[in-house]
């Protein structure tokens, strides 16, 4: 998972790049304010937040599951932005720590929606 999260070739031929290519087209100098970087980032929480429903479904139980997974999943987005930076990433400083935190907020969603789930149904079976 983690090769596939730093290759660039991976990147290329999955949904968000291919999809991303057809609205906007290859935009080099993408920017805080462009609706492609708003795209990216959407997609980068959701996949981080499944990564953060299986790790919390994989790890026994803690007493702050989502503190838990934000910071797993949050760590594992900065290996993969120091990867990315020693594979001659051009992102700055401020895009990475963007990035990882946006793996910190889809760790955290991931792993609160599985324990939300949990939890609604622990509460419906005891009924």
């Amino acid at each position: 998972m983690l090769w596939a999260a730093t290759s660039y070739s991976v990147y290329r031929h999955t949904l968000p790049h291919d999809l991303l290519q057809r609205i906007f087209g290859e935009d080099p100098a993408e920017t805080w304010f462009t609706p492609r970087f708003y795209l990216r980032k959407s997609y980068s929480i959701v996949a981080f937040a499944l990564m953060g429903a299986v790790t919390q479904l994989a790890l026994p139980p803690v007493h702050r599951p989502a503190l838990r997974g934000a910071l797993i999943i949050g760590a594992f987005s900065a290996l993969i932005e120091v990867l990315q930076k020693l594979h001659g990433a051009p992102e700055g400083l401020g895009w990475s720590a963007f990035d990882v935190g946006c793996g910190a907020v889809g760790g955290w969603l991931g792993v609160s929606a599985v324990t939300f789930v949990a939890r609604r149904r622990a509460g419906s079976s005891r009924r």
